[in-house]
């Protein structure tokens, strides 16, 4: 007979809008064990398996801290209550973590003193109304009042709440009947009980007890504090600022670029210091997901995006928010594990902004094996692929507006746009192997341009800081012959070093921070390395904090309107590291709002 040998959820606190699917180890009628469900609709020998969950409500309130959401509240700030910020803020656990969060904390105070949103809610900013089920703003009070409406969580359809009491204080309410569950804002603070039985077929009636198992308290998804579009172009550039949130002027568009982290890299090991539940893939792809979604960009270039989680997740999530996706996994020559998991980039753009002409795929393996075949001696030709092949790739994609572009020289004339997006993710000892991936990757961009004329952005984790030598190829077009990079060259593919050049006049996006002329500047400048001209960081970990991501334009045929601000370590708040609660990778996401003009008469 049908029998249960165990059950337990994989992560150990539960989140509001992470879904939460029990692990459940079954031996058949045969002996052999299994994790395969088996439904009503395919019973196993005369019996299926049968799931409920209820939320545990007890006649004590509970409240959880605003700053760590684990952590029962102890006191509640009096200022946020006047100032009717969303109560969820108002929480701490003690008076210590009200003092370490009162920099960034206060800030709430100050937006809700000039607030203009109708609802009070100072998050909906540059993320917006993200209104799912998968996560969002919790505006709901966490007094935890049980709700008398129909559930719906699941596959199940609508049915009303079924109410057990029980003794010592406490009630039992049914909320879902399949088994994942997906808990609510109604959920916080309350434990949620997992049920599992086996059930006659014939009769509906369960056989033997069942199996249970206990969560700790739901916690409120953390959110971080929204970013906001800067204008770095004078005050006449500011544009309109929509009622959606988000601020474009006619003809002007954004780039995100973003390395997501990909859940194969996302080990505790590599990240111990990041709560398990919060480096959880279901917590985190809900909460990338969501800050993704709320910068509105026109087009979204990811990074570190797992072959199956672009096919099951990323592409039908922002397919219902109109954009079209376009994806290159890495090649596996070197890996050696499950190719669903291997990442890749991918590139999506609103289908209402732009039409897609072409799409190029870079794969650097195969211009290794072209080089060896040129340049290297049969005797080093296994060695130097070795050396090379480093299954990084890069996705090329040409796009059409369909806004108008005001100020052109032809109204009338096709607007296209060229999109670079690459992980250029190379051991930090193999200096020569990344320079060289770039160069390659810069040449196949000066094709395009020869072949027509076309404005380029090229965006993307470099795996290097400022003032390497591949930043240095990719911001001023040249590499000095006496940089310590090109000191390693074991296989002499950068020499002559003369020919370390490229004729594209890029541009870095984020150096318009320090040449800007826009207000409310100053904060930013602070936040960039005025010897560089790049922000100061963009990966934030333990062991490493720098700048690795870029975005860079043409400057002939672009201009920066405005750019996403930049984190700083109170944003980030003390003694954090990424990825955290609220930010989802190690890395911070770079948006840039850009405006056509026209290329000089020559």
């Amino acid at each position: 007979m049908l029998s249960v040998l165990r059950v337990h959820l994989p992560s150990d606190i539960p989140i509001v809008g992470c879904e939460l699917t029990p692990y459940v180890l079954l031996r058949r009628p045969d002996k052999t064990v299994t994790t395969d469900d088996v439904p009503e609709s395919a019973p196993l020998d005369g019996h299926f398996l049968r799931y409920k969950w209820y939320r545990i409500q007890s006649d004590k309130k509970v409240a959880v801290c605003s700053v760590h959401p684990s952590e029962q509240a102890t006191l509640q700030c009096l200022g946020c209550v006047k100032a009717k910020i969303p109560v969820a803020k108002s929480y701490h656990c003690s008076p210590k973590c009200f003092s370490d969060a009162w920099q960034h904390h206060r800030v709430l105070h100050d937006r809700a003193a000039s607030a203009v949103n109708e609802n009070g809610n100072e998050e909906e900013e540059i993320f917006g109304r993200y209104n799912s089920s998968g996560s969002g703003v919790i505006n709901a009070s966490l007094t935890g009042s049980a709700s008398s409406t129909s559930l719906t969580n699941g596959s199940t359809p609508l049915y009303p709440a079924a109410v057990t009491q029980r003794s010592g204080g406490e009630t039992w309410f049914e909320v879902g009947r399949s088994k994942t569950y997906t808990p609510t804002a109604d959920d916080i603070g309350h434990v949620l009980k997992f049920e599992c039985v086996i059930v006659d077929a014939e009769t509906k009636q369960p056989v033997g007890h069942p199996n249970t198992i206990l969560t700790s308290r739901v916690i409120p998804a953390p959110s971080p504090s929204p970013r906001r579009l800067i204008p770095v172009s004078g005050a006449d550039m500011l544009g309109n600022l929509q009622s959606d949130g988000r601020v474009s002027s006619s003809g002007s568009f954004t780039v995100l670029s973003y390395n997501i982290l990909s859940d194969s890299y996302a080990s505790s090991e590599l990240y111990s210091y990041c709560p398990s539940w919060a480096l959880s893939w279901p917590y985190r792809r809900q909460n990338l997901l969501r800050e993704i979604v709320g910068y509105r960009a026109d087009i979204v270039c990811l990074q570190e995006v797992q072959n199956d989680h672009f096919e099951e997740f990323f592409a039908p999530e922002l397919d219902k928010h109109g954009y079209q996706a376009l994806y290159k996994r890495k090649t596996n020559e070197v890996y050696s594990g499950n190719i669903h998991t291997i990442d890749g980039c991918a590139t999506f753009f609103r289908r209402d902004r732009f039409s897609h002409v072409k799409k190029y795929e870079v794969e650097f393996n195969k211009a290794a094996q072209s080089l060896t075949e040129v340049a290297v001696q049969t005797t080093q030709k296994k060695a130097a692929l070795n050396r090379l092949v480093k299954d990084n790739v890069a996705l090329i994609v040409v796009l059409e507006a369909k806004f108008s572009n005001q100020g052109a020289d032809n109204p009338g004339k096709r607007q296209l746009l060229c999109v670079a997006n690459t992980h250029v993710n190379v051991p930090q000892e193999l200096k020569d192997v990344k320079i060289w991936q770039v160069h390659t990757l810069l040449k196949g961009l000066e094709k395009i341009a020869a072949s027509a004329d076309i404005p380029m952005l090229v965006c993307g984790d470099f795996n290097s800081v400022p003032g390497s030598a591949p930043h240095s190829l990719l911001a001023m077009g040249k590499v000095d012959p006496m940089h310590a990079d090109l000191l390693v060259d074991p296989l002499a593919i950068l020499r002559p070093h003369s020919k370390l050049t490229h004729q594209l006049p890029l541009v870095s996006a984020y150096s318009s921070f320090l040449r800007g002329v826009g207000l409310g500047l100053e904060q930013q400048r602070r936040r960039m390395d005025p010897t560089t001209n790049e922000p100061l960081f963009t990966n934030c970990t333990r062991d490493f904090i720098g700048t690795l991501d870029y975005i860079l334009y043409t400057a002939d045929s672009l201009t920066v309107e405005s750019l996403l601000e930049l984190l700083d370590e109170d944003s980030l708040r003390k003694d954090t590291a990424l990825p955290s609660p609220e930010w989802s990778s190690d890395h911070i996401a770079l948006l840039a709002e850009f405006r056509c003009v026209p290329r000089p008469r020559r």
